[in-house]
């Protein structure tokens, strides 16, 4: 369970989006007063500060929209600033503790659920067209309601869930052909910076591939750290066999980092008793969570 408050203040301030942190008990006059402090504009994002798989990750337009997540929040949460980047990827990364340069093992790009309109049908009418998005219907009529009944214009494109998680509808493909040293020196540099950072993946907005390789024009929306996959892995052009020799790599990887860590540096070992406390702890968070 990665605060990931915790973990954007490891991060140099110029590589995410600014970010506010508040208690679940916060009222909602205190949070519009640090976000008019902080000067930050709308569209924003909220989000759990303990989170996983896009739970409770909504995009917040207005005060009242702010007034309804801040009020609704039973766990502590973010409020950051809205990433504009049209592009989203996740990146990979290890370096072993005893070596100087690290490593992208996986590139995801991620593709947003979108529908293109034809000037006939209903927002919801092209979404039970795709077989990727029926299955998020149940979900969008409630959280996307006010966008169901439009009638888009033939060719216009309309994004539904701005977000690049997979269980919220986007489309996970392996672009980890693209890995070259430009990127690598780019991801490797930026890692470094972060203190006690060896393996996890980068969820990065930017703005197009070129830049992003010079170090220019992006922003980590995320970043995860040993409880993270190597989302590369959901490309649906991949086979299940594929998907597990790929996590097991992984497991190879993280192995011989947490022994090289408490070799070198003399990091304790999680204990049985820590892991079971965790897996509990887990467990009811997760119940708070679908109780918002």
């Amino acid at each position: 369970m990665e605060s990931k408050k915790e973990v954007y203040d490891l991060i140099p301030f110029e590589y995410y989006p600014a970010t506010l942190f508040f208690k679940a008990s916060s009222s909602l006059q205190d949070v519009l007063t640090v976000i008019k402090q902080r000067n930050l504009k709308y569209p924003l994002i909220g989000k759990p500060d303990i989170g996983m798989k896009g739970m409770m990750v909504k995009k917040i337009e207005n005060e009242n929209d702010l007034s309804s997540y801040a009020q609704n929040s039973k766990v502590d949460f973010l409020i950051q600033e809205y990433v504009h980047f049209k592009n989203e990827i996740g990146i990979f990364y290890y370096r072993f503790p005893n070596e100087e340069k690290g490593h992208i093992s996986g590139i995801v790009k991620k593709e947003f659920l979108a529908v293109k309109g034809d000037g006939i049908s209903t927002v919801e009418q092209l979404l039970l067209k795709n077989k990727r998005a029926v299955l998020q219907l149940p979900s969008l009529r409630v959280k996307e309601k006010e966008k169901m009944n439009i009638v888009l214009q033939k060719e216009k494109e309309l994004i539904i869930v701005p977000y690049g998680n997979h269980v919220r509808g986007a489309k996970f493909l392996d672009d980890s052909n693209l890995v070259d040293d430009e990127l690598t020196n780019t991801i490797d540099s930026i890692c470094k910076k972060v203190d006690g950072f060896y393996f996890g993946r980068l969820d990065i907005r930017y703005n197009n591939w070129e830049e992003l390789k010079q170090g220019k024009n992006f922003s980590i929306i995320e970043l995860n750290g040993s409880g993270s996959e190597p989302t590369h892995i959901y490309d649906p052009r991949h086979s299940v066999f594929w998907a597990w020799r790929e996590i097991a790599k992984h497991w190879r990887i993280l192995y011989r980092i947490s022994k090289l860590n408490h070799q070198i540096q003399k990091t304790p070992y999680m204990t049985t008793r820590m892991g079971l406390d965790m897996f509990k702890q887990n467990s009811e968070y997760i119940k708070l969570l679908n109780s918002n």
